[in-house]
């Protein structure tokens, strides 16, 4: 069986996003990874942030798991800030340490937002899409979650138990 991870990037490490995640792991008993808990500075060319977190959180999620779900709120139409750091980080093992960057070759990805309604605008995924495809990963597809007065709706439940099972637990 492949072995999985949750990388939930929000700025409330207790927030709705967490919520959601908490859910996919009983029902996946993925691991979490709580990038609000790293330090992992932005991408520059000159590798200057090398020691900060992320160089050694990347290649313990390159070697030790093979489906990455990525959690986000949706923060002004998108991502987090905090993944889209993560995923421009990337590139450091595109130039430097290319095994690394390598080993995600064949892995699957898949994405879970978490916004305050069922709207998700167009383009959303795209970044997703083109990223898997750019590094030769296996894209899940993107599940779309919200909250109503702080709690996780019954269709939304239902959307997160087709998701696991017909995305993840299908392909594994």
């Amino acid at each position: 069986m492949k072995k999985g991870v949750i990388i939930q990037a929000s700025s409330r490490s207790n927030g709705n996003t967490s919520k959601i995640v908490c859910v996919i792991k009983a029902q996946t008993k993925f691991d979490v990874i709580d990038l609000n808990q790293k330090e992992i500075n932005h991408f520059d060319y000159e590798f200057k942030n090398k020691n900060d977190d992320f160089n050694l959180l990347f290649k313990e999620i390159v070697k030790n798991y093979d489906v990455i779900l990525f959690a986000t709120p949706i923060y002004w139409y998108t991502m987090s800030g905090m993944l889209k750091v993560f995923l421009d980080r990337i590139s450091d093992f595109l130039f430097h340490e290319k095994e690394f960057g390598r080993l995600l070759r064949g892995k699957q990805m898949g994405i879970v937002s978490c916004g305050s309604d069922a709207i998700v605008f167009e383009g959303f995924e795209m970044p997703f899409v083109q990223s898997a495809k750019y590094l030769g990963m296996d894209y899940l597809g993107h599940l779309h979650t919200w909250m109503e007065n702080d709690d996780i709706p019954e269709n939304v439940t239902s959307l997160i138990g087709e998701y696991v099972t017909n995305k993840i637990l299908i392909k594994r």
